[in-house]
């Protein structure tokens, strides 16, 4: 019932939002005799648009990368679906540089409730250098039952598909949440002999061993068994959506979560919103809005996924452990021998903590000491390893120099 629930407080809230919509734009235009620049009518514009953004959005917003910037010359960006499955588009960024050749990078977004959006920064760090692929996963409410299942061993088998798809010679990036199906993918690979293997391997703030310091996320999956989550978190899409009957751990579910963890600041972030909407602040204002439009953007995973996940890798801990296995076939992570590992952590980190994505390196035993790297990134926390100014001058300049050197 916890999606249906959450239905019906939307249902509810559409017209109330709408209304306030309407009510702040008509108090924002310009009235005679100032009326509008009143203290009084700002602060009563300021109150209904915050009643107006009251609310999450299910659909993914745009990347708006339009063109990036190479040698002090903008080239044109063009998105492209080079793959797409029920589950996921394989996105490419083509650049028009014709006879340009630049590394092949799959970045593998995190399936954690938000869209692939959020890896919008990563994105267009990486692009001048790199010929970029990004999974865009779909929000599992819009998946139709006859799709079928999704659960880690399809993900895993999605890595791969694509991997082969860029050809020999690629790199893989993951980014948080799929640290682990990259590592198991690179490990099948090279098992396999696969000629897609990819040269490196970036794992950046991935739950690879989440018994090293253990953070909220990691003692909520270990304090309940599995059916709690089963009984307390998986829900059913509604009927007027394409994913009807599909259980799905929802993604407002995640938000709050996400939001618990530091809801303190994320309060004050609303209150100075307000006030900045108030006192008329519109550049910083502009800003706030712009990070809540792709925070509060949510996407649905596959309610097996999300099981399987929270199973395996938070409470069984299976890959540390050796214990992992793909469609029934044992890990052998000591078949990595020539793919580059780099792994990177963030220092104030509190999903993922420090040294649970650098577990990694004591996983590859039979993998050369040159091929072994770490970075941890001072001063940032989780989102700060892969977006924002220590992210391009100080974490992405590690990436670089691997691909480069393996390529």
């Amino acid at each position: 019932m916890i999606y249906q629930a959450y239905q019906a407080q939307v249902d509810m809230m559409t017209p109330v939002r709408a209304f306030a919509r309407a009510a702040a734009a008509n108090l924002r235009t310009p009235a005679p005799f100032g009326v509008s620049e009143l203290p009084a009518t700002m602060h009563a514009a300021a109150a209904f648009e915050m009643l107006s953004r009251a609310g999450l959005s299910h659909t993914r917003p745009a990347f708006n990368i339009t063109s990036v910037n190479m040698d002090g010359v903008d080239v044109p960006v063009t998105e492209e679906a080079a793959m797409v499955t029920p589950f996921c588009t394989l996105l490419h960024f083509r650049k028009e540089v014709p006879f340009v050749r630049q590394p092949k990078v799959l970045l593998v977004a995190p399936m954690s409730g938000h869209f692939a959006t959020l890896l919008r920064d990563t994105v267009a760090t990486m692009l001048p250098a790199n010929d970029v692929y990004l999974t865009d996963w779909h929000n599992a409410r819009d998946i139709p039952l006859r799709a079928g299942r999704f659960g880690v061993d399809e993900h895993t088998d999605h890595v791969i598909g694509f991997m082969e798809h860029l050809g020999p010679g690629s790199h893989l990036v993951a980014v948080c949440q799929p640290g682990p199906q990259a590592l198991v993918a690179t490990a099948l690979m090279a098992e396999d002999k696969n000629p897609a293997l990819p040269r490196s391997l970036t794992i950046m703030a991935g739950p690879i061993d989440v018994r090293v310091n253990p953070t909220v996320v990691d003692d909520l999956a270990a304090d309940n068994p599995i059916e709690w989550f089963e009984r307390n978190v998986i829900g059913i899409v509604p009927w007027r959506y394409k994913g009807a009957g599909r259980r799905v751990y929802p993604g407002f579910v995640q938000l709050g979560a996400f939001l618990n963890m530091n809801l303190d600041r994320h309060v004050q972030s609303h209150f100075n919103l307000y006030s900045d909407l108030a006192a008329g602040e519109t550049a910083a204002a502009e800003k706030t809005k712009e990070f809540y439009d792709e925070y509060f953007a949510v996407s649905d995973l596959p309610a097996e996924f999300y099981l399987e996940t929270v199973q395996q890798i938070f409470q069984e801990s299976l890959l540390p452990k050796g214990e992992f296995t793909h469609r029934g076939r044992p890990i052998n992570l000591d078949a990595i021998r020539t793919t580059a590992l780099l792994t990177v952590e963030g220092e104030r980190d509190d999903i993922c903590a420090v040294g649970q994505t650098m577990a990694a390196h004591d996983l590859c035993k039979h993998l050369p000491d040159s091929l072994h790297r770490h970075h941890l990134q001072a001063g940032v926390g989780h989102f700060g390893v892969f977006s924002g100014r220590r992210w391009q001058h100080q974490v992405y300049p590690n990436i670089e120099q691997v691909i480069l050197e393996t390529s």
